[in-house]
């Protein structure tokens, strides 16, 4: 299948690493031009490097908590590019932990970051997208289900599919669509956190693998190739959903 991603233009956050740079890796092998962000400047140039360079890959050093970030994401599209024609927002997951558990801050500093980051990012660059542009949010399956030990995900998680939703209704008239992305397990450096949290991460891996259908921890590329079919044309119809990318593990239909 032609996914029509050639020349098209993306922004990724969170791309220096993980589930963005897979993302990231699968737009440019089809064809797609991007822009990575982290906090990390460093590590995004490096990213971008792997990419191939100014030609598929510029980078920028960015914190989704700072206000004015994304309207740089858009400029340094447009600047490098020539245009802009959708964004896979991801954000690094809270610190584990229960709800109950975290202090005021760690709530404060979750929400400006992961919950009020993206909700400012996706009405940014949505608004600056043409009709046939795209947006996916990178949330989690505790969207639907939640995690044990992951108290703040599990609180702010939904409220995004909400807010991707909402913003689907708003900018589908345009031509725009927004969809959220639900990752299982996936062997990011986040998940050997949490497996090594465990105190015995070969036998957390174990537990965890023995309640995925498909008996197996994803790998990041797995979840990469969905996100680009998603933010792709040929996804045109696809809007205001969320999508599971997780072997089977969630048990709604």
């Amino acid at each position: 299948m032609d996914l029509g991603l050639t020349d098209r233009v993306y922004v990724l956050t969170g791309a220096s690493r993980g589930l963005g740079f897979a993302t990231a890796e699968c737009l440019v092998a089809d064809g797609a031009r991007v822009v990575l962000s982290a906090r990390d400047g460093a590590r995004a140039a490096a990213a971008a490097e792997q990419l191939g360079g100014p030609e598929h890959a510029v980078a920028i050093g960015a914190d989704l908590a700072d206000p004015a970030t994304p309207q740089r994401l858009v400029e340094t599209a447009r600047a490098s590019f020539g245009r802009l024609d959708g964004a896979l927002i991801s954000v690094g997951g809270p610190p584990p932990g229960s709800a109950s558990a975290a202090t005021d801050e760690q709530w404060r500093h979750a929400f400006e970051t992961v919950f009020l980051g993206t909700v400012r990012t996706a009405r940014t660059i949505a608004a600056e997208l043409p009709a046939g542009g795209a947006i996916a949010l990178v949330l989690s399956t505790s969207v639907r289900t939640p995690i044990g030990g992951l108290g703040i995900s599990n609180g702010l998680r939904p409220g995004l599919a909400g807010v991707a939703k909402d913003m689907a209704d708003e900018y589908g008239p345009r031509g725009v669509r927004l969809v959220g992305l639900l990752p299982g397990r996936i062997m990011t450096d986040r998940n050997r956190e949490l497996f090594a949290a465990s105190g015995d991460p070969e036998r957390a891996r174990a537990e965890a693998e023995a309640g995925i259908p498909l008996r197996r921890i994803a790998e990041p590329a797995e979840f990469g190739r969905v996100a680009a079919f998603v933010l792709s044309p040929a996804a045109s119809y696809l809007t205001g959903v969320t999508v599971p990318v997780d072997g089977g593990a969630l048990r709604g239909l």
